[in-house]
């Protein structure tokens, strides 16, 4: 995993984003110098239309992150893989279209561009299952094992199986002799904690991911220490299940992990940047967003007449209240102050109680326009924990431990949790996004911000995710 501003990525996914965007340039530079006889092409050079290229090489990766194709779960369905591939290519197409009209110096003439484009496709075809079959090759995945028999084991072995872009083969499970001998599916007890060593060294372990505590001197530290002096990497496992999933693990006892580890220290510093950058993003988007604006309280208008804006009372820093404005997406006798009875969140796009045109804001995330303006006068930020009722709030913090750690910084029109995981419904939902939103907390920076950003504008152009 490499961290970019707080953020865990795994490093075969840069791997396969960075030689992509090589692959985009190699396309064109080749078809310039085999169509239009420009070899220069082939060196980046500014004079010989390397910017050109460059753009073609940013636009790449970021339409195949848009396309889910770096998700790696997906390398297995080839025909959807190639479906993919030519959806995001004619996407890169028309984006470029669309780029050469509006600034014909970048334009890139067409004896290369439809040659280029044809190889891009092809290459990236190709180039994929090469990156596949070498990312499952044994001599470039890491056997590691999982020592002890803690409430991380098993959710941290199903991670290690269902997340190929780690680079980990997970030998087994090593754990106290009273344990059971199998762990489900996902991994089997191959040994006892005495054995440690002995198992590492006929297994060829390469990492030791730790779940255990050293209650009553039962963690190996000798082992353990010998294994690290002999280049095997020793880990705590919370670590490389936050850094898979982007989530603080409830199942562990939080208390001394919230007290102990790096992170979730809120300082004055950070909430004033996030507060200027806030300020800036949004008197931005109000900028382009006013017409769209009065378009969507005409439609809303006409669909069902007033009021255009719908408020309610929702929880923001510190426990206070604030009034939260959002276009009205619902009939007058459905939007009450109270979720339908056993639910939490707003409203799903199944609802009864949504209008027509409630239904397509709802989708699109229009009806969260609004909230620019909550944004500015500071009962919210962009990014941050979703702001939930106040009932709502009054009853998850008392059923939730730790929930009020939310209210340690303002709530965001979007958040970790929201581009993360769908629409919360009951109480085990709203657990699971709690320790998204205090991964959240743990790893607050502006580049974490952006990064959600990024993340929202993806769902609000697939569609995915509306609430």
């Amino acid at each position: 995993m490499i961290r970019i501003s707080h953020t865990a990525l795994p490093a075969r996914t840069l791997l396969l984003g960075l030689t992509e965007a090589g692959v985009a340039y190699l396309a064109l530079a080749v078809a310039a110098a085999v169509r239009i006889g420009n070899e220069r092409a082939l060196v980046p050079d500014p004079e010989s239309g390397g910017i050109r290229l460059f753009i073609v090489c940013v636009l790449c990766p970021l339409c195949f992150y848009y396309y889910d194709l770096y998700d790696f779960q997906l390398f297995q369905d080839t025909a959807g893989v190639l479906c993919r591939i030519v959806q995001a290519v004619g996407t890169i197409s028309i984006l470029l279209a669309i780029l050469y009209y509006l600034s014909p110096s970048l334009r890139i003439q067409a004896r290369q561009f439809v040659p280029g484009v044809v190889l891009l496709g092809v290459w990236l075809a190709v180039w994929r299952k090469l990156f596949s079959a070498f990312s499952k090759s044994p001599g470039h995945v890491e056997r590691v094992i999982v020592l002890g028999d803690g409430p991380l084991a098993l959710p941290l072995a199903k991670e290690i199986e269902n997340r190929p872009e780690l680079g980990l083969h997970l030998v087994g499970i090593i754990s106290p002799p009273e344990e059971p001998a199998c762990f489900a599916r996902h991994a089997s007890k191959i040994g006892e904690v005495r054995q440690l060593e002995e198992i590492a060294a006929r297994e060829k372990i390469g990492r030791v991911f730790v779940t255990m505590g050293d209650r009553r001197g039962a963690l190996p530290l000798e082992s353990l220490f010998a294994l690290k002096a002999r280049g095997v990497v020793v880990e705590d496992a919370a670590f490389l299940y936050e850094s898979a999933t982007g989530r603080v693990p409830l199942l562990m006892s939080l208390g001394s992990r919230l007290l102990f580890s790096p992170g979730f220290r809120v300082s004055q510093t950070m909430l004033v940047r996030k507060r200027i950058f806030s300020l800036l993003v949004s008197l931005t988007i109000s900028f382009f967003a006013l017409p769209l604006m009065g378009l969507v309280a005409v439609l809303i208008w006409l669909d069902c007449g007033r009021p255009i804006l719908f408020a309610q009372k929702r929880v923001g820093r510190g426990g206070r209240t604030f009034k939260l404005f959002k276009f009205r997406s619902m009939t007058l006798s459905g939007e009450g102050n109270s979720a339908p009875s056993g639910r939490f969140d707003s409203a799903g796009l199944e609802d009864e109680r949504l209008t027509r045109v409630g239904k397509w804001i709802r989708r699109l995330r229009l009806d969260e326009l609004p909230q620019l303006y909550n944004i500015l006068r500071g009962d919210m930020d962009i990014v941050g924990p979703r702001p939930f009722m106040l009932e709502e709030e009054t009853e998850l913090s008392q059923r939730i431990p730790f929930y009020k750690e939310r209210w340690a910084v303002r709530p965001g029109a979007t958040g970790w949790a929201q581009v993360r995981r769908p629409y919360c419904t009951t109480l085990k939902d709203n657990e699971e996004k709690l320790s998204y939103d205090l991964f959240y907390l743990k790893n607050m920076s502006l580049g974490f911000d952006l990064l959600i950003i990024f993340q929202t504008l993806k769902t609000m152009v697939l569609g995915r995710g509306s609430r």
